[in-house]
């Protein structure tokens, strides 16, 4: 007797109401079909166990019928309130969703048109077609209110818009100042020409830099200070919970769904102009060719000397005479950490680094949030400064728990699979670039292949496309080092304010401080612990970058309304059953939602 074969893999349902699940299991590379019968009460998106069914003639796709749900992708949903009668309907904002039935009792005072948030009490049986049935938990507001459709999207990915009470008043309890008995214990910097460098409108800045030529030699002295959140954060008090269940902060298009209260994340955890703050330092030293020579970790305190913006430095270091008056004190030091940036992002790029060459797109938004401008953001020196050395603090923390036999979150990036290398070198083959490699691809065969196609019209796309044949970066304990950045090890530290996998470093290297050396059951113990917090973190981090790309998209669509009849030169970057997809000149436009677009999100 011929054994059942059962795959798992989520659920994609098409308009016509059949759908096709996608195996987890590489080894089962074809989508299977299922016939509306077959559906069972899965949705689109539930990750499903699918039972194969015979097939019925040579080369048809496999076919099979959902046997169990293992994981709902909904259990909320949001939607148009639609009253006929007695009962109502909710039309699903989410295309790929059937109506929900909503009972009279269930109305919870909703409104013909209203945008409202439901909860499914009863999920559809599409062999008797039957629909999904729910309560309506909360009325977001009427349609074409300003600002309901990110509010709908916020609401649609169960990001929380507010902090409960709780945590409100455990962070009214931080100190305002810190104490001046903390200072006795750490490195004293405060004397240091130290420096934050941000965006023009960031409100917390939880990195500085200092940088100074080593007297006498070729050699250079990169401190990269870090707010230390979790001094003030402590593990598993409320502060801490709401974060780990927040995973890290939100960037959406109109506003920040931060992952700690402003008390914190603005006030005593943002390193400010001309005050005292505590930090984490991660002071090395580097040779002529940018390698690392020695480093320290330790606590310390700083006094940022000035808060200087991207453009102020990129000003400065183009010669600008009135911004070098005005910080005559650190014009010295920027054009040392100039030099500097040159040397690592040198090294970095000899030992096979991947610089993916896609521009990021920023929507301006005036008062009733509708977008009147996109811009490129700019991707300068002055920011390359600040990520060539947070990339190097990241990697020296990550060597130096690696080290000390510490488990850790690492942040890893596996190599591309098989099937998208195949893909992406057949792609660069018709360019007459030959992607190369031997038994196992290197970063270098994929940076060595990319750099071919510099200066050419195809290079954007191309670079788009090397990035989809990228496999998504993660958080996980397991250390397999970084494709992307062709790192051996590589963790997050630098950003503590917004993203709980660097909280939790800042934690581990409080502990190796003080416990050097872990017993076997301490070290499987906290490998556990971490694996799960780390599997926590990525799924937050993915739910983050729908929800700002979504954002994103609504007001790309909503600016592309006023524009509609004028004509664009623009590269066909993707081609689908449904259309085609368009780069125009200030729009890097999204192919496939279940890759990345953004180079910096990907491999970083």
């Amino acid at each position: 007797m011929q054994e059942i074969k059962k795959i798992a893999g989520r659920l994609q349902v098409t308009s016509k109401g059949f759908g096709f699940v996608t195996p987890f299991d590489e080894e089962n590379k074809n989508d299977v079909f299922i016939s509306r019968r077959d559906m069972a009460d899965a949705m689109n998106g539930d990750v499903v166990v699918v039972e194969l069914l015979p097939q019925n003639f040579g080369g048809q796709s496999p076919e099979g019928k959902i046997v169990k749900i293992e994981r709902r992708k909904y259990t909320k949903v949001v939607g148009t309130f639609i009253k006929v009668g007695d009962y109502a309907f909710v039309e699903p904002d989410d295309k790929h969703l059937e109506d929900i039935f909503v009972a009279k009792h269930n109305f919870n005072g909703a409104k013909n048109k209203d945008k409202v948030y439901v909860e499914i009490l009863v999920y559809p049986d599409a062999c008797n077609q039957k629909k999904a049935e729910g309560k309506v938990l909360e009325i977001l507001g009427k349609i074409g209110d300003v600002g309901i459709e990110i509010l709908s999207i916020i609401k649609q990915k169960d990001l929380p818009l507010n902090f409960p009470k709780e945590v409100l008043q455990a962070a009214k309890k931080v100190p305002e100042k810190i104490n001046s008995n903390e200072i006795q214990n750490r490195l004293d910097r405060r004397n240091r020409m130290v420096v934050t460098i941000d965006g023009e409108d960031a409100k917390d800045f939880d990195d500085a830099i200092y940088v100074a030529k080593a007297r006498g030699k070729n050699e250079w002295d990169l401190g990269v200070y870090i707010a230390d959140v979790s001094y003030y954060v402590k593990e598993n008090e409320i502060l801490d919970k709401e974060a780990q269940e927040r995973g890290n902060s939100v960037y959406l298009v109109d506003r920040v769904l931060p992952m700690l209260p402003e008390r914190l994340c603005n006030g005593i955890c943002s390193l400010n102009e001309n005050v005292d703050r505590l930090v984490m330092a991660c002071e090395m030293r580097f040779n002529d060719r940018g390698e690392l020579l020695k480093y320290k970790i330790a606590p310390a305190v700083i006094r940022s000397k000035h808060r200087l913006t991207y453009n102020i430095v990129r000003k400065i270091l183009a010669g600008d005479k009135k911004l070098k008056e005005k910080y005559a004190d650190c014009v010295t030091m920027l054009k040392v950490a100039d030099s500097l940036r040159k040397k690592l992002h040198a090294m970095r790029v000899q030992r096979g680094a991947i610089n993916f060459e896609i521009p990021e797109v920023k929507v301006i938004l005036d008062n009733n949030l509708h977008p009147v401008e996109i811009k490129q953001r700019v991707q300068g020196d002055a920011e390359n400064l600040i990520e060539e050395f947070m990339l190097a603090a990241n990697e020296c923390v990550a060597k130096h728990l690696t080290a000390a036999h510490y488990p850790a979150v690492y942040r890893v990036h596996a190599a591309p699979k098989k099937e998208k290398l195949r893909e992406l070198t057949k792609l660069l083959a018709m360019f007459n670039v030959l992607l190369e490699y031997g038994n196992e691809v290197k970063p270098l065969d994929v940076q060595r292949a990319l750099n071919k196609m510099k200066e050419m019209p195809e290079e954007k796309f191309i670079s788009a496309v090397a990035l989809r044949s990228m496999q998504q970066a993660v958080y996980q304990t397991e250390n397999i080092g970084h494709f992307g950045l062709a790192a051996p090890c590589y963790v997050h530290f630098t950003s503590p304010i917004r993203r709980y996998p660097d909280l939790i470093i800042h934690r581990l290297l409080r502990l190796q401080f003080v416990k050097k050396k872990l017993k076997t059951t301490e070290f499987l113990a906290l490998k556990e612990n971490l694996q799960n917090l780390a599997e926590h973190a990525s799924q937050r981090e993915r739910l983050a970058v729908d929800a700002e790309r979504a954002t994103t998209n609504l007001k790309l669509c909503e600016y592309m309304q006023d524009h509609i009849g004028e004509e664009y030169d623009g590269i066909v970057s993707g081609v689908t059953n449904f259309g085609m997809f368009v780069e125009l000149e200030n729009c890097n436009v999204l192919l496939d939602d279940k890759y990345e677009t953004r180079a910096g999100e990907l491999t970083t």
